[in-house]
């Protein structure tokens, strides 16, 4: 997994309901005539809610006022994060826009003015209930990295998520160039829910993509909340797509649309499970020389061997990598157990061209079938409109 860089929640609010000390105590005063009209100059009345201590996370922290408008309202955590909010158009209450995080404490400070324009400042505190489970995340792609133009952004979480809409409200994403894109909510390869942001066609080369998760304050449902926010940065690289026939048995790679090598390639066998996988792979990580075990994936006993120059494609062990073992078959027949296989020179020069993010077309009659969302980026096998539909929020 690329490196991701943590926020921990500082976003939740110790609110007590403030209650409002009067100040001019209730002796009227008498003019300098000895005249009985009195004058009063008390301070509002602050609320806040929540308050007390083990509360429910998961709330909006309220502030409301009576006798005088909210001047101010600023509420700290106790790492000095502060809780954003917005006040309402008349001045009489103040709402957080975060919600109050599991097992922080937090201060409110709210300044009121009168309508003779006596000023007050009201302290309060609350503190939530410990998370009684929290919910993790894992991430792709990494931050400040650059990327292929089909490189979704992708989160795969610990545990259930059965509230999606709620989750799916904290996702903030951003792009330079408002590129049209939308979440879409899938089974993991590993059978952990997840959702992925992919944009309607490729990423134009250059796009800055910035991902905000405020998660923190967050329930997931039974899978239990969240105590962090998350975010990450990367850029979009050159327009790399890479074409394998695999009737033709060859592979061309093309950049900003013009073919820069064509590669003779034995794919999977036809006719059974060693059959290659069709459709857009999207290429997840160079990872290149391992442990190739045919066991790993459910073929038996047909291979156990280092292979060098290794992309993985999917999830279920589809690579493009070296194979000179089958060089007899490159470019006339397809062999394999699976993988897209080259020669050792021709694999050293295109692994060293492509990049994660860089989207596989693949093509061929005899296949096991279009790359699956979960098994890996196989997001690009959902026509647009199914993928929309896979939002929680439309």
């Amino acid at each position: 997994m690329g490196h991701i860089r943590v926020r921990t929640a500082a976003f939740a609010v110790l609110l007590a309901p403030l209650a409002a000390c009067s100040s001019g105590a209730g002796t009227p005063a008498t003019d300098a005539k000895g005249g009985g009209s009195a004058v009063e100059d008390r301070p509002a009345t602050v609320t806040v809610t929540p308050k007390g201590k083990d509360v429910r996370a998961g709330e909006p922290v309220r502030v409301t006022a009576k006798g005088g408008t909210l001047t101010s309202v600023t509420v700290t955590d106790a790492k000095g994060g502060t809780l954003r909010g917005k006040p309402a158009a008349d001045g009489s209450s103040w709402t957080s826009e975060r919600k109050a995080a599991p097992g922080t404490s937090y201060t409110v400070t709210a300044v009121t003015t009168t309508k003779d324009g006596a000023k007050s400042t009201t302290k309060s505190a609350f503190t939530t209930a410990e998370a009684d489970k929290v919910n993790k995340v894992d991430w792709r792609p990494g931050a400040n990295a650059t990327v292929g133009i089909a490189q979704p952004i992708s989160l795969v979480f610990d545990n259930p998520v059965t509230d999606k809409a709620a989750v799916e409200k904290q996702l903030k994403l951003t792009t330079s160039d408002s590129t049209e894109g939308s979440w879409g909510w899938l089974e993991d390869y590993s059978g952990r829910d997840r959702v992925d942001w992919r944009p309607k066609q490729y990423f134009k080369p250059g796009t800055k993509v910035t991902l905000e998760a405020e998660l923190n304050g967050t329930d997931s449902g039974d899978g239990g909340w969240f105590v962090r926010d998350y975010s990450t940065t990367f850029t979009i690289g050159a327009s790399q797509v890479v074409k394998v026939d695999l009737d033709r048995k060859q592979l061309t790679l093309e950049r900003d649309g013009q073919a820069v090598r064509t590669i003779p390639v034995s794919g999977g066998t036809p006719g059974g499970d060693k059959r290659s996988w069709r459709g857009t792979a999207v290429l997840m990580a160079k990872e290149g020389t391992i442990n190739m075990n045919s066991e790993t994936v459910g073929l038996g006993d047909a291979y156990d061997k280092m292979v060098d120059h290794s992309m993985r494609l999917t999830w279920s062990g589809m690579y493009a990598h070296a194979a000179p073992w089958n060089d007899k078959w490159f470019g006339k027949a397809n062999k394999s157990s699976g993988c897209i296989g080259m020669s050792d020179a021709n694999a050293a020069w295109f692994y060293a061209q492509v990049r994660p993010g860089d989207p596989f077309e693949i093509k061929g009659k005899d296949t096991k079938g279009a790359v699956a969302p979960g098994n890996g980026f196989g997001a690009w096998n959902v026509p647009w409109a199914d993928w929309q539909a896979r939002s929680a929020l439309r």
